[in-house]
């Protein structure tokens, strides 16, 4: 009989083969790259640099798979995967609420009260709009289609524009004048219900 752990034939050797392991890190994107899609030169801590593709329409922390980008393998065993986790940061003045985008635009007094066109920016650039003629601040506009594009669907969301009546920095006389004389055909009070 053989004795137990007796050594092994000559020649041989062992094939130990091990996957690579994964890596995670964190990539911070501008929310205009989130919402066109972006191609990102990356140089990690480690001084690995990568191309990272940030999809159309990418969600805040959503994580991407970089196949065979972590860690090498071990005895000829495949390399890792990289995740990236997507931190999409705020804009000065776009919001994101599913596919849509909502953003508060300023209009002037004249504006408001006369109407007309105005340039908004969306997130693929600027567009002409017309503002109603006494437009109030909390009227809602929608651009159709103007929003994120869903990346299963293929649909674009709206952007929906809220106006904000802005009244003229500095002293106006001629509009403190006319409106000390103006007497409104409508008697609306607009805190009626707030004050007793």
């Amino acid at each position: 009989a053989r004795a137990f752990g007796g050594r092994a034939r000559a020649g041989s050797r062992s094939s130990f083969k091990a996957r690579g392991q994964d890596v995670s890190y964190v990539l911070r994107v501008g929310f205009l790259e989130a919402a066109n899609g972006a191609d990102r030169q990356v140089t990690f801590p480690d001084g690995k640099s990568l191309k990272v593709k940030i999809p159309e329409g990418a969600r805040d922390r959503q994580t991407l798979r970089l196949k065979g980008q972590g860690m090498p393998g071990y005895g000829g065993g495949e390399a890792g995967d990289a995740f990236i986790e997507v931190h999409i940061e705020p804009h000065a003045y776009f919001e994101r609420k599913d596919d849509n985008i909502h953003v508060e635009i300023p209009v002037t007094l004249k504006e408001a009260v006369s109407g007309g066109k105005i340039k908004v920016p969306t997130i693929s650039g600027a567009v002409t709009v017309i503002v109603p003629k006494f437009a109030n601040t909390g009227t809602n506009l929608r651009l159709k289609e103007r929003g994120i594009r869903n990346p299963k669907t293929g649909k674009r969301g709206h952007q929906y524009i809220r106006l904000k009546v802005i009244l003229p920095e500095g002293e106006e006389p001629e509009l403190a004048g006319f409106l000390e004389g103006w007497t409104p055909k409508s008697k609306d009070n607009p805190r009626e219900g707030m004050v007793r």
